[in-house]
């Protein structure tokens, strides 16, 4: 039999869907990308279309081998890592959605989760989900489809309707319908699974209104979970090829960066910014509003992982270049943001869907604050990628009063992390060294290296640490003194963004 040569990585993102072949050592042989539509249907309100999240994939995947240049026999296997929380239902009999898929960043049913916090649920939900009650997590989103949408509930308690998460979408249409299934890291933000005793939670599905009927098996990260089904369109090359690992994008990267020891950390600087540190076998509970889940499961071992994320940081990038038009693309960003020394006193606040951790404020909204006459578009650059920097401190200053274990340096990976000035001002802020690694497509990595464990592809933790090669290693220059006041202006312009409804309630009053 031939030594398989290649794994498949499928890394369903927010805004694009990608395939990459990863070799033995973990460098990209090949990859595809598509980007597809965002739906934005109110104001706070964020869906895609399933379909357009299936066949973007699918097409990706189809192109690594259009040409011939790469053999499909030499794969060994397919990883899936995916965007976490989107929501999709669809009719198990005809395989199509009943609605669009509501993403992470939607705010539709905020008002629905404040109510569950008046009643009291947030200290269960917290001691058994690790999580925070929010419109962020999939468990109000599937409430809201089943309540809105005509004939779903009827569908889901007759047993014709399945929920997802991205990866168990594409699963299951992977494999011909054959495999319903979730791992995991992806059950842990859903708002309906007990992390400690790896099941879902009979008391918050009924609460919550969720039949568990259509909620899919919680299985490993890494294991085999089906093969790819001939009737796949466009994809008949891979028919029989193992899925044998799926994982959420950010335990994905934690994974894909080496950080198999309980205090490595990592920040994914995507969509919006994800930091993340391995505690290893045990949960940390916070202190801090931060949030706490399975980041993996191999075989019987699982590993925890304390988390906080911002909604919205490289996509402030876009919205420099869509909505402003003040740049042309991401590297002009940071061509002018290198060519002012600092941002002239202007702060920007991305808080487009409201502030993640450790604020939680659903309502909150995005504002620039500083402004005077001498402000130009390459302070606004600027400040644009000060912004996500700081976003990613607040994170840190958290998760380093809820842990023990002291940070020596942050790993970092995703699309805005390539920014040498990006990560030159987050060394500044955070006092830290920033490790950049050669290979920074480390989510899709990350899934890769499930995959690959399950089939023997790679044979241990110790194997994929060796692989990872370093870039470049920013070293903090910013005096003390400087970085403290430039992060207090921060802090103070984070304020005029939070509870941002309660404010207008206020002056409407006043006037």
């Amino acid at each position: 039999m031939t030594e398989k040569k290649y794994v498949l990585a499928l890394d369903q993102g927010t805004t694009s869907s990608r395939a990459i072949l990863f070799d033995k050592q973990g460098n990209i042989v090949r990859k595809a990308q598509y980007e597809f539509p965002q739906i934005y249907p109110e104001a706070g309100w964020v869906e895609h279309d399933p379909m357009d999240i299936l066949n973007s994939q699918l097409r990706a995947a189809a192109d690594l081998f259009a040409d011939g240049a790469i053999d499909p026999e030499d794969v060994a296997c397919m990883g899936i890592t995916n965007q976490r929380e989107t929501t999709i239902l669809w009719d198990r009999n005809t395989g199509k959605p009943v609605y669009n898929a509501i993403v992470w960043q939607c705010r539709r049913t905020a008002e629905y989760c404040y109510t569950l916090k008046a009643q009291g649920y947030g200290e269960y939900v917290r001691e058994h989900t690790g999580l925070v009650i929010d419109a962020y997590f999939s468990a109000t989103k599937i409430r809201w489809i089943l309540e809105n949408v005509p004939g779903a509930r009827e569908k889901a308690e007759q047993g014709d309707l399945l929920f997802g998460t991205v990866e168990t979408w594409l699963i299951w249409n992977l494999t011909g319908g054959k495999a319903h299934v979730t791992d995991y890291s992806n059950a842990s933000r859903t708002m309906l699974f007990d992390v400690d005793k790896l099941m879902w939670d009979g008391y918050l599905c009924e609460k919550m209104g969720v039949p568990m009927s259509i909620l899919p098996k919680a299985v490993p990260s890494s294991m085999v979970y089906g093969t790819v089904s001939e009737k796949v369109p466009g994809l008949s090359m891979l028919a029989g090829l193992p899925i044998s690992g799926a994982i959420g994008d950010q335990p994905a990267a934690l994974f894909g960066q080496g950080c198999f020891k309980p205090g490595q950390a990592k920040n994914t600087y995507g969509t919006g910014c994800f930091l993340l540190m391995n505690t290893g076998r045990e949960r940390t509970v916070s202190r801090n509003n931060l949030i706490t889940g399975v980041a993996w499961g191999i075989g019987d071992a699982v590993t925890y992982a304390i988390e906080g994320s911002a909604f919205n940081a490289g996509c402030t990038i876009q919205w420099l270049r869509d909505e402003m038009q003040m740049i042309s693309s991401a590297p002009e960003c940071d061509r002018l943001a290198e060519s002012v020394p600092d941002a002239n006193g202007i702060y920007i606040v991305p808080a487009f869907t409201g502030l993640g951790a450790p604020y939680w404020d659903m309502y909150a909204r995005g504002c620039v604050v500083g402004l005077t006459r001498g402000v130009n578009r390459a302070h606004f650059a600027r400040a644009v990628i000060e912004g996500i920097a700081y976003q990613m401190t607040d994170l840190l200053e958290a998760m380093q009063a809820d842990c023990t274990v002291p940070f020596t340096e942050l790993r970092v990976d995703g699309g805005a992390s390539v920014s040498n000035i990006m990560m030159q001002i987050q060394s500044d802020l955070i006092r830290t060294p920033v490790n950049r690694p050669k290979v920074v497509e480390t989510t899709a990595l990350g899934c890769a290296y499930m995959a690959g464990l399950a089939v023997g592809f790679w044979h241990s933790t110790e194997e994929i640490e060796s692989i990872r090669e370093v870039d470049r290693v920013f070293e903090p220059q910013m005096e003390k003194e400087k970085r403290d006041v430039l992060y207090n202006g921060w802090k103070r312009a984070v304020q005029r963004a939070m509870n941002w409804e309660e404010q207008k309630t206020v002056v409407t009053e006043d006037i």
